[in-house]
């Protein structure tokens, strides 16, 4: 990771509530992140480093109440194996600084190019109108 800072200097640049998401793999509440239903068209960026993550013609309607993606912006993002809470899931990461996105789910049957859900805290993200 290039972009490797410490807690204390984590915590200086990032708000409570996206230190405790990308920091310490929290979770905001279903349905109350401000890009859950917001499909203007730029790129969604690491709210913690700035990396370019994903790109509005990669967002979908899911309906589960965070933003989700079929794809990434190639390399941006990692896939790690979670069982923390009791189930294998796959966490996903921003490849620069490691700061937690939320999770990816595969197969579930939504007609989308991949067939994968990237399912993302707004936290995590911010927005930038395409240019």
């Amino acid at each position: 990771m290039s972009n490797t800072k410490s807690e204390s200097e984590w915590r200086a640049i990032l708000s409570p509530e996206q230190f405790r998401i990308l920091r310490q793999k929290g979770t905001e509440r279903p349905g109350t992140g401000k890009y859950d239903k917001f499909y203007d068209e730029g790129v969604y960026s690491c709210a913690g480093c700035g990396t370019p993550l994903y790109k509005s013609t990669t967002k979908f309607k899911s309906g589960c109440g965070w933003p989700a993606f079929f794809d990434a912006i190639p390399g941006a993002v990692s896939r790690h194996e979670d069982s923390s809470h009791g189930m294998v899931r796959i966490e996903i990461t921003c490849t620069a600084c490691g700061g937690h996105l939320g999770h990816v789910f595969k197969g579930e049957g939504f007609d989308t190019p991949t067939d994968e859900r990237h399912c993302v805290n707004s936290v995590s993200l911010k927005f930038a109108e395409e240019k």
